[in-house]
């Protein structure tokens, strides 16, 4: 990937970060952006310049819908180019259907499809043939083992007809779109060790929970130029969460 250019967003922590420094490790320069946390993002960023590559945080939130869309905006700017967008940031509101207030709502379809759908729009001005955008959706747009996931399933889901749609639209320009379903990831906000930790490992096929890493490598490969020929594929990397 020497020469392009990745925009992570949410990619100061978890997923995000593991995403941005395999990007790095395979050769791009790559722009991320946090809400909070400026000294994790920024930590990032020196592990990328570590490997010889740019690397550069913006604060975005990508719940509200102009700063979204500028965040793309700048991370072409930052260094004239975009070929790969990661719709990584996202946020779990979990809890009993009656609980949930309507704000709730709001912000979870703020952040998890409206500001997907917007930082890919602008993304699809600015690529070129080869372009990817790869969106990270959950397990549960695939199986919800149990209640106070609605709100949270029904978020992610939405993200795979986006990404279909978006195959078929940007298709004949060469530019490809593509969603991974992560399964339970070790991540500060679902440590393996956590108190679900031991019942959402149960649920998969492998019996253990999966780390950052091993959901960035999928997302590597999308980026890269091996994977060309795939669009509008939704890929689980869940230890068989699905199964």
């Amino acid at each position: 990937m020497n020469g392009k250019t990745a925009l992570v967003t949410g990619g100061s922590r978890g997923i995000g970060a593991a995403t941005a420094v395999r990007l790095a490790e395979e050769g791009a320069d790559v722009v991320l952006t946090y809400r909070d946390g400026k000294d994790a993002a920024e930590d990032v960023v020196r592990r990328i310049e570590a490997l010889g590559r740019k690397g550069l945080a913006l604060r975005a939130d990508s719940g509200d819908a102009e700063e979204a869309v500028d965040a793309v905006r700048r991370a072409a700017e930052a260094f004239g180019r975009l070929d790969v967008l990661v719709n990584n940031a996202g946020i779990g509101v979990l809890g009993p259907l009656e609980g949930l207030a309507s704000e709730d709502v709001d912000r979870v379809l703020a952040v998890n499809v409206r500001g997907v759908f917007l930082a890919s729009q602008a993304a699809a001005t600015l690529m070129t043939a080869g372009g990817r955008i790869i969106t990270i959706g959950s397990c549960m747009a695939d199986r919800v083992p149990g209640p106070g996931g609605v709100l949270y399933a029904m978020s992610k889901s939405a993200l795979t007809g986006m990404t279909k749609a978006l195959a078929r639209e940007l298709g004949g320009r060469g530019i490809t779109a593509n969603i991974v379903h992560p399964g339970p990831v070790d991540t500060d906000m679902n440590p393996a060790d956590g108190p679900y930790a031991d019942a959402q490992a149960s649920l998969t096929a492998l019996g253990r929970f999966g780390n950052a890493e091993e959901i960035a490598s999928m997302v590597a490969y999308l980026a890269g130029p091996e994977a060309s020929y795939v669009t509008g594929a939704r890929l689980s990397v869940d230890g068989g969460h699905a199964a």
